[in-house]
């Protein structure tokens, strides 16, 4: 038994219509995103239900007990030799601190190997409110690489922060 198996969590990678929802529901659970980030979200998994495999969106979900409790999603980057963007990963709130997303990005990071990525890069806001996302990435092994600063809104920068997945 894995330690997935142990801790009550299923990985999957076959996206279902019903994420489209699912996803919604975490992402309105967390209580940072605008409504039009959780619209874009969403239309990820609509992009990757209607292209299926032509998709350049990759999902993994978490499921406990049968519910979907998290997500990651990322991605190739095109015209990069190695690289691939970490788009969103996010956990309902009553699943907080229950590693899920961990072993979301651990799996998803393993996937980008076996693709033969070498580097994520993960953009998020300098936001108050995303410190505990920042520090999240930063635990994962994680280094701020750029700061754009005003990006989002009047001091709110886009932080972008990358993992060599060779070390």
């Amino acid at each position: 038994m894995d330690d997935n198996q142990k801790s009550g969590i299923t990985l999957r990678r076959q996206v279902r219509q019903t994420d489209r929802l699912d996803v919604r529901d975490i992402l309105i659970s967390a209580g940072v995103f605008h409504p039009r980030e959780i619209d874009v979200a969403e239309e990820l998994v609509i992009d990757r239900l209607t292209k299926g495999e032509e998709s350049e969106y990759l999902f993994i979900f978490a499921e406990v007990a049968d519910v979907v409790a998290g997500y990651i999603c990322y991605g190739a980057i095109s015209m990069t030799e190695a690289g691939f963007d970490l788009y969103w990963i996010a956990t309902g709130s009553a699943c907080y601190h229950r590693g899920i997303a961990s072993t979301l990005l651990k799996d998803a990071e393993d996937h980008v190997v076996a693709l033969g990525g070498r580097y994520i890069f993960v953009e998020t806001s300098s936001r108050e409110q995303y410190r505990p996302a920042r520090e999240f990435y930063r635990k994962h092994g994680y280094t701020e690489v750029a700061r754009v600063p005003h990006y989002y809104a009047d001091d709110d920068d886009k932080v972008i922060m990358m993992r060599n997945l060779t070390f």
